[in-house]
């Protein structure tokens, strides 16, 4: 119960500094859907930069290195199994998944893996490779201080998009049509 209400708490925090971050920031990059929240330059690596390197392991412990897939599209996603927005976004990541088959790396990054990760996608029947960053190592190169947050990777390694919020089966299409 009180790592629930720690966790809460932190979400609820995470939550609060991003957005203070994009009302006071007027820069935006973001033109993405009504329930996106839009994205700052201070706001990690920014749309136009080489998407910092990491390697980590899926639940199975196979080790995925984000530079062994250039070449590829890649939609990167940072999501927890107790995010509300996470949990609703994830049917359509599935979706999506099964429909793009090999045009689209989909790689979710789980950030807080002191939940059941496993439980939680064998919950949602979940396909796509789960990423675990234990030490939260990739969560800070990539400042991430909401979410889920979406970087879209083109095949060339360059980031293309970045949206904060949960998103649709419909978003994740078009985002990835031009990468």
């Amino acid at each position: 119960m009180a790592k629930r209400i720690a966790a809460s708490l932190v979400f609820l925090i995470l939550l609060s500094v991003g957005i203070s971050h994009a009302i006071n920031d007027k820069k935006i990059e973001n033109n993405g859907n009504a329930s996106a929240i839009p994205v700052t330059t201070n706001q990690g690596p920014e749309i136009g930069a080489t998407a910092p390197d990491f390697t980590l392991s899926t639940l199975d412990g196979k080790n995925v290195q984000l530079s062994n897939l250039k070449g590829k599209k890649i939609m990167l996603n940072f999501w927890t199994t107790w995010c509300p927005p996470c949990k609703a976004e994830m049917p359509d990541i599935q979706k999506f998944y099964t429909e793009a088959g090999d045009e689209i790396e989909i790689l979710a990054v789980n950030i807080d893996t002191s939940y059941d990760v496993a439980g939680f996608v064998d919950d949602m029947k979940i396909n796509f490779p789960v990423l675990l960053d234990k030490d939260g190592k990739v969560m800070k190169m990539y400042r991430i201080l909401t979410i889920p947050t979406t970087y879209f990777i083109d095949k060339n390694g360059v980031i293309q998009n970045k949206i904060i919020g949960a998103m649709t089966v419909e978003k994740m299409r078009e985002l990835t049509k031009d990468l």
